[in-house]
């Protein structure tokens, strides 16, 4: 499992905008669009936010959330807990500009935290570069064939892994 592993952590890192999903206080689930701040090298996904915003009191109720990633060929999920982290200095090294937009006090703003998810599970699916065009034919010849694609188990594609 360890490629899968290392797998899932390069395409991580491909990714700047995720979905963060949690469980509202009736127990519905949540998503919403969050600047990935950074993906360390144990495979931790640092995200920013408000301090007083509806997702903080979501994970103080319950901590067990999901973070997707797409993009036109590559696919992550990871499921974890979400933990607090008001560490200012990791919050200033982790500081880009462009986060003014959301916190125009800069990284001094005293509401800006950091939200630590520490994956337990994921899944990715990566259809590109030639095992993606691969695929690509195969499932092509399987449509014109009416029949099912054939999917070798190929870790380069498709992986579920423990983190």
């Amino acid at each position: 499992m360890a490629a899968s592993n290392d797998k899932l952590r390069d395409l991580l890192q491909d990714f700047s905008v995720a979905m963060l999903t949690t469980r509202t206080q009736t127990g519905e689930l949540r998503s919403r669009p969050m600047a990935v701040a950074e993906v360390d090298a144990h495979g931790d996904i640092w995200l920013l936010t408000d301090r007083s915003s509806e997702k903080m009191e979501e994970i103080s109720r319950d901590s067990h959330v999901n973070v997707t990633m797409q993009s036109s060929r590559k696919y992550v999920s990871v499921s974890g807990t979400a933990v607090a982290d008001h560490d200012r200095d990791k919050i200033s090294l982790l500081w880009k500009a462009a986060w003014t937009i959301w916190f125009p006090n800069g990284k001094e703003d005293p509401n800006l935290i950091l939200i630590r998810v520490q994956g337990r599970t994921g899944e990715y699916w990566d259809m590109s570069g030639t095992s993606g065009i691969t695929y690509l034919i195969e499932a092509g010849s399987a449509y014109l064939a009416g029949k099912r694609p054939h999917v070798a188990d190929d870790s380069k594609l498709h992986g579920k892994v423990k983190l």
